[in-house]
Parts: structure tokens; C-alpha cells; sequence
């Protein structure tokens, strides 16, 4: 599979004008290679000639053997190692001595200055950003992603169960966080893919609240938003519920919202674009003149990354694939009343949203 994805890679950056795409450590690179080299300040890249040569990967030398029983991609590869001593200049004059004045495609999310400047000094190369290029391969999931992906939402709708049974007033949030992460460590998880957020009462108004040390009281709404990450791959999910009596005002945002979140998720068909996803939830809460207080995107891609591409903003016009993983979330927030995000993540298949994440959205009211 690996072979196959870095051909297809190739190709794409062939049809940008690409002469090559240099990867940094991170999912892309494990995505086509299997590598997790360590990102740290010693250079470490891969390039990929999209004239289907040998890839070359530059690393230090301690990196070596683990990189080489690690190495999946099934094609031609030369290792350019380097020590502390000689340092990565001529490792990277070596392997990228076919580059001089050539376009390449880099990582702009992820390619530091370190590595740009350093690659622009040996080869003078012109550098563009090959974003498109990855994200047309990531976006699709095979069956064998799916899997792992199906499990991630497993563990954390697992631990996420166990968290919300645990929550009463005198808790803080902190402490509903750890039994949470606990549970999902439990049930297999490698970490969670993201800092997990417990927002309890006003913090609930803020849409990435730092989870504190706020003890929960009666009367709040309490944001849950996290994910497990099993296998490299992603989950993620939010419920907000209410401990003891909430007012009609706060119920009635409740209901918007999950609104929103039912509108986005059928709208999620076949040829939808994420501008048109993000339309019909946020068309919902507009409807219920809480538009003001919907402040971010739909949602997001989710993969190898909690945020990846695709994003169902209004920005993103262009048809989803089948097969594309991704979050539908709205929120709202409001000062003084508290906030409300009901997240789950779904698949795009070919007769319509598949929702993965399975936890009731109905608002739950704990005594």
C-alpha cells in the first residue's frame, strides 16, 4: 500500500509542477513510509522525486537503524546519514544534488526554517507548498484506516461513558479529564490526539477552554471534547450535559445545537462541498438567533491528525470525497449563559453519512 501511495503522490506532484516533495517527521511521513522519525533540532527529511527515482532520506545517524527496520514503502531508497560532528550540510548537498534550481514541494505547516533554509543553501530550490498534493491521498480512507479509526472511536466513547457517570458537583474538571484519559489508556489507547477539555459552567462559554481546577457545581453545562489516539489514527467527540437544573434558556440553546449538529450531518451527502455542510448546521442556529455565538467552523478532517484536511467551513467549496473522515461540531457560546458543542465524526460513503461516533446527543441531565 505504501508503494502505491507514494506513486500516487508522485503523480499529483508531477500534474503541480513538482520536481520532487520534501517531508518532514510527522504523519506524512509515516503515512507513505511507515517512519516516525523524531522531529528535534538535528534535520531529518525525506525526498520524494516525482519522476519515480529513489527516495532519499537525510537523518541523523542514531536514527539509522530503528529508520531502516521501520521503512514500509516497498520502493528504492538511499539513506544519507550524518553525525553531530560533520553536521547535515554535506548529507544534504549529497541528496539533494538533483534539486539545483528545481521546484519542489514542501510541508508549509511543517517545514521549519531549519530545514527550508538549509535545503534553499544547497540546492537553490523554489519551494511551494504541497498541502493539495498530501491531502489528496490523506483524505480517503482505505478499509485498513477505517479499522484503526473505528477503534479509536471505540476506546474514547468508552472512557467518555465512564467520565460522564463520574461528574457531580464538588469535582473538578481536571479530575473528570483524568478519569476519562484513564479509562481510554485502559481500553488500549496509545494518548489521546488532543488535550482533553472539560468546561464547566462560565469556562463552558469558551469554546477551547483550558481544562482547570473549577469545581463543578450544580446548575452548569459541562463541554466534554477528546479523543483517543490508537495506532496513530484519531478520534474525536463532544457531548455537553447538565448537572441538576439548567434554564430555559440554556435548554433551548441545547436544542439548536442539536439541531445544527442532526442538519450538518444530512447534509453530508454525496457531492457536498464543506461550505454546504457548514451552511446547513449554521443556517439552524442563525434560524434560532444564536448566530452570533457560533464563532468557528463546522468542522474538520480527521485521520493521522485530530485537524486535517478537508475543513467544512464556508471557505472550502470543493466536493468531499467518499471516503473522507471528518467532524461536524457546531457550537455556541455565550457569556454569562454557558456554551454547548455536540461533536461526532463521520464518514462520507457513497449513499450517504455514516456517523461513527454513537453516544446519545439527547441533552442528559445528571441528578
Amino acid at each position: 500500500m505504501s508503494t502505491q501511495r507514494i506513486r500516487q503522490l508522485a503523480a499529483a506532484g508531477r500534474l503541480r509542477g513538482m520536481d520532487a516533495i520534501i517531508l518532514m517527521p510527522g504523519p506524512n511521513l509515516a503515512y507513505l513510509t511507515g517512519l516516525s522519525l523524531h522531529l528535534s533540532e538535528r534535520v531529518a527529511l525525506a525526498i520524494i522525486p516525482t519522476d519515480g527515482r529513489d527516495l532519499l532520506i537525510v537523518l541523523p545517524g542514531l536514527e539509522q537503524p530503528r529508520a531502516q527496520s521501520e521503512f514500509q514503502a516497498g520502493v528504492p531508497v538511499q539513506w544519507f546519514p550524518w553525525s553531530d560532528d560533520e553536521g547535515p550540510m554535506d548529507a544534504l548537498r549529497r541528496a539533494a544534488g538533483g534539486l539545483i534550481g528545481r521546484t519542489v514541494g514542501v510541508e508549509f505547516i511543517t517545514m521549519r526554517v531549519l530545514e527550508l533554509r538549509a535545503i534553499e543553501e544547497v540546492a537553490g530550490v523554489h519551494a511551494i507548498d504541497a498541502t493539495d498534493a498530501l491531502a489528496s491521498l490523506r483524505m480517503h480512507k482505505d478499509a485498513a484506516e477505517l479499522a484503526l479509526m473505528r477503534e479509536a472511536v471505540r476506546i474514547v466513547e468508552t472512557g467518555l461513558r465512564i467520565a460522564i457517570e463520574s461528574i457531580r458537583p464538588g469535582r473538578t474538571e481536571r479530575q473528570i479529564a483524568a478519569i476519562w484519559e484513564d479509562a481510554m489508556r485502559d481500553e488500549g489507547a496509545e494518548g489521546t490526539s488532543f488535550a482533553t477539555i472539560v468546561a464547566s459552567g462560565p469556562n463552558s462559554a469558551n469554546p477551547h477552554h483550558t481544562t482547570g481546577d473549577r469545581a463543578i457545581a450544580a446548575g452548569d453545562l459541562v463541554i466534554l471534547d477528546g479523543g483517543a489516539l490508537y495506532k496513530g489514527y484519531c478520534s474525536d467527540i463532544t457531548r455537553t450535559v447538565a448537572v441538576g437544573h439548567i434554564s430555559t434558556s440554556q435548554q433551548e440553546m441545547y436544542a439548536a445545537v442539536l439541531a445544527a449538529n442532526a442538519a450538518g450531518i444530512a447534509a453530508a451527502q454525496p457531492g457536498a462541498s464543506g461550505a454546504s455542510i457548514d451552511r446547513a448546521a449554521r443556517s439552524v442556529i442563525e434560524e434560532a438567533e444564536l448566530g452570533q455565538y457560533f464563532i468557528h467552523r463546522t468542522g474538520h478532517g480527521l485521520g493521522m491528525e485530530i485537524h486535517e484536511p478537508p475543513y467544512i467551513s464556508s471557505a472550502n467549496r470543493q466536493p468531499l470525497a467518499v471516503g473522507t473522515v471528518f467532524t461536524v461540531e457546531p457550537g455556541v457560546y455565550v457569556a454569562g449563559l454557558g456554551g454547548v458543542r455536540i461533536e461526532d465524526a463521520v464518514l462520507l460513503t457513497a449513499s450517504g453519512p455514516e456517523t461513527l461516533t454513537t453516544i446519545d446527543r439527547a441533552l442528559r441531565i445528571l441528578k
